[in-house]
Parts: C-alpha cells; sequence; structure tokens
C-alpha cells in the first residue's frame, strides 16, 4: 500500500485534539486511530504494538541479522489534527495531473489560489490531495503517520537491512502536550526523527523558544452613568496593553528566525478581561526580553490604573531543539545524504513552531524534523502531494540504510 493510500484512510478518522480538557489525550476520538494502528502493527509483524493508558501507540522492529550493534533510531508522528479548524468528516479529494492553476474546492465556496500559494507552481503534473473545503485534510500529521507504517511494510517486505527501529504514534501535539508521558528510556532509542514537516526534503532542526503569556485583568466597573473618575474598563485597559507591544513584532510581519507576540485568544467585559498570548523567538536572549517585555507592560498598566488588577502569568512550553542537537549533526547530514539519494534537494530551514521532537530533544532523544509532503496545514486549504509522500518513505528508508552500517 502506498503513503497516500494510508493518508486517506487515516484522513477520516477523527481525532481532533483539544485545548484545556485536563485529560491524556484530550478528545476521546483519538483512541480511534490509535487502535487501528495497533492492529496494523500487528499485521505488519512489528514487535509488542500497542497504546498505553496515554494513547501512545509504539511498536519496534528488531535489528537485521549483523545489524544488532548499531544504534537503535526511533521515527515519530502524532495522530491528532490542530482544534484550529474542523478535522470531522474529512471527506478526501485526490487531484490528478494537477494543471498548476487554483484548486475549486466542492464546499464553502474555498479556493485554493496559485497566486496565493507559490509553491503550488512546482507540483504541476502531479498527483495532489485536499478535503473538500469544509474541513481540514489532517495531513498534519496523519501523511507522517502513513509514511512511517509504509516503510515498516517496505523494510518487512523487501528485508532491507536496518538496526533497531522504535516506532511511535502520539496524541495531543497540536496542543503541546504530545510528550507529556512519553517514556524516552522505555522507547529505547538512541537517535529519533520526528516525521512532522512541510515539503519533502525539508529537515528542520531548529525552532522557536515558545511561552505562553495569560493577560488577567480586573476592572472596576459601575453604571456608565455615573462612571467619571470611577470606571475602569477592562476591555480598554487589554487594548492599552496590547498597544505596549512592538507592532511589527506579530505572526503576520515577521519570517525566517524573527519572533513574535500572537495574541490567540481575548474575551472578556468592562468588568473583566482575559488574553492569551503565544510568545515565541529562536534566539534565547531575545525571547528572555520579550518575555520580561510583557512583564514590564503589565506593570505600567497597572500602575496607570491602580484600582483595577493586572495579572501576567508566564509559562515556558518547549525551547530550541538547536542547542540539544549540536553533538548530534550527523542526524542532519544523514537525511540531507539520505534525501540527495532519493532525488530530492535536501532544504534545511528553521521551524516556525514547534514539534514533539523539540521537547523529546530535551528529555534525552535527540530528534529533528522531517518533512511529509504536506501544505498549508491547520486550514481547509491544506493539501498533500501523493509523489512528494513516495519521497519521504524513499528518504525513511535511506536514513535507516544509512544507520544500518
Amino acid at each position: 500500500m502506498r503513503a497516500y493510500e494510508r493518508l486517506i484512510k487515516y484522513a477520516k478518522i477523527h481525532t481532533e485534539s483539544a485545548m484545556d480538557m485536563g485529560t491524556t489525550p484530550s478528545t476521546a476520538c483519538q483512541w480511534d486511530l490509535a487502535r487501528l494502528l495497533v492492529d496494523e502493527l500487528k499485521e505488519l509483524g512489528l514487535e509488542n504494538p500497542s497504546v498505553d493508558e496515554h494513547c501512545i501507540v509504539t511498536a519496534w522492529l528488531p535489528a537485521a541479522p549483523g545489524c544488532e550493534s548499531v544504534p537503535a533510531l526511533g521515527l515519530l508522528a502524532h495522530m491528532d489534527t490542530a482544534p484550529a479548524f474542523s478535522g470531522k468528516n474529512v471527506n478526501p479529494i485526490v487531484h490528478e495531473n494537477y494543471d498548476g492553476g487554483d484548486i475549486v474546492l466542492p464546499k464553502e465556496g474555498r479556493v485554493i489560489k496559485a497566486a496565493d500559494f507559490p509553491f503550488l507552481a512546482g507540483l504541476k503534473g502531479r498527483t495532489l490531495i485536499t478535503a473538500d473545503g469544509s474541513t481540514l485534510l489532517g495531513a498534519d500529521d496523519k501523511a507522517g503517520v502513513a509514511e512511517i507504517m509504509t516503510l515498516c511494510e517496505r523494510i518487512l517486505s523487501e528485508n532491507l537491512p536496518h538496526g533497531r527501529l522504535c516506532i511511535a504514534f502520539t496524541p495531543d501535539e497540536e496542543i503541546g502536550e504530545g510528550p507529556d508521558h512519553f517514556d524516552v528510556a522505555a522507547f529505547g532509542a538512541k537517535y529519533a526523527y520526528t516525521v512532522d514537516g512541510g515539503a519533502a526534503g525539508s529537515i528542520e532542526y531548529e525552532n522557536f523558544n515558545a511561552a505562553t503569556a495569560i493577560v488577567d485583568i480586573t476592572g472596576v466597573s459601575v453604571h456608565p452613568g455615573a462612571a467619571k473618575d470611577v470606571m475602569e474598563n477592562a476591555l480598554l485597559l487589554a487594548q492599552e496593553f496590547n498597544a505596549l507591544l512592538p507592532p511589527q513584532a506579530i505572526p503576520g510581519k515577521t519570517e525566517g528566525y524573527q519572533g513574535f507576540f500572537h495574541l490567540d485568544r481575548m474575551e472578556g467585559t468592562a468588568a473583566h478581561a482575559w488574553m492569551e498570548y503565544i510568545v515565541r523567538d529562536h534566539d534565547k536572549g531575545e525571547f528572555t526580553v520579550k518575555k520580561a517585555l510583557m512583564g514590564r507592560a503589565a506593570s505600567q498598566i497597572q500602575a496607570a490604573h491602580p484600582t483595577a488588577r493586572v495579572e501576567i502569568t508566564v509559562k515556558d512550553s518547549y525551547y530550541n531543539m538547536k542547542e540539544r542537537l549540536a553533538d548530534c549533526m550527523h542526524l542532519i547530514d544523514n537525511a540531507k545524504k539520505a534525501a540527495e539519494m532519493a532525488g530530492v534537494s535536501p532544504v534545511v530551514e528553521p521551524i516556525r513552531g514547534g514539534t514533539d521532537g523539540a521537547r523529546l530533544s530535551y528529555m534525552g532523544l535527540p530528534c529533528p524534523n522531517l518533512g511529509t509532503g504536506g501544505y498549508n496545514f491547520h486550514g481547509p486549504q491544506e493539501l498533500a502531494c501523493v509523489e512528494e509522500m513516495d519521497r519521504v518513505v524513499d528518504i525513511l528508508a535511506n536514513i535507516v540504510a544509512l544507520y544500518s552500517k
């Protein structure tokens, strides 16, 4: 079975995660794909396929004869889809021989416009998979899951040389909780890759340092007719707070290594307002500066409005894995070589986000990220390229071969 066929199968299974649920997995629907994957891993003949109480799927492929002494290599992907857009009732559509133009989706009047996404020009003539416009596709990261499963099938059916392979599929990556209960020691890999990126051949070993900041503002609420010199409107104070942050340091105006403040959620009334920001920067020093700036902004608003209450809570989420991969650059070098062997030009680029691999690297498992052949994640214009998914499987097979020597 080719990887895209597995993606279509997995995409139809609802696995959307959810914020602030206090459970792992955050949604019960993620168990459906987890159990299916365990059954498929058993059918393939891997060692001890299972899903634990936290919905983490694991299995192992023992080393081939003569490869027992090479380091165990891990491959990971996540099962959940982002709560940013609906992942329920996904209807995958296959577009053969893509003509390079706009892709009209049948629902919600949505169009994937070639003018908006220049990368589409490079996919002309290939076969693309989209959803129908009413949901996301879920290639993030069911494409990665499908590619790892297809790799396992190929290794076993073609009797390819390989060291011990450690396979894992995690829940809740999209809400930053994928590795919360991951047992690195029991997994047993010395090195690993997450397969959770974009174009085939992309290699990522630098990611944002990340934090969440909650700003909680309690105003002074009185009748508007008697409000002079008394009322402190919490919504207006929230606006004042946001105005103290650099207006150019937002996602829509930054790229590459540039960090940002992202106001992700805001709610409230004149009496009480609540804001949630995510703070990102590749540079650890600048990351610290950004968090300090938010603290000063809260203090400034509090000082200017002493009868109100302004509280800020900042919590780090993950850090730039580059610091933990400095002594493991063979992971990057071998990934580049593996891409070239597959006829794909490798592209090493920073992640403007994070993966399970970032946290796993700090948990003692060096773990850069590889592309899946998917694009436009987290929305209805998401798509995957069939031929790129095939090349990703080739790249993974080449990595395994390189580490088997």
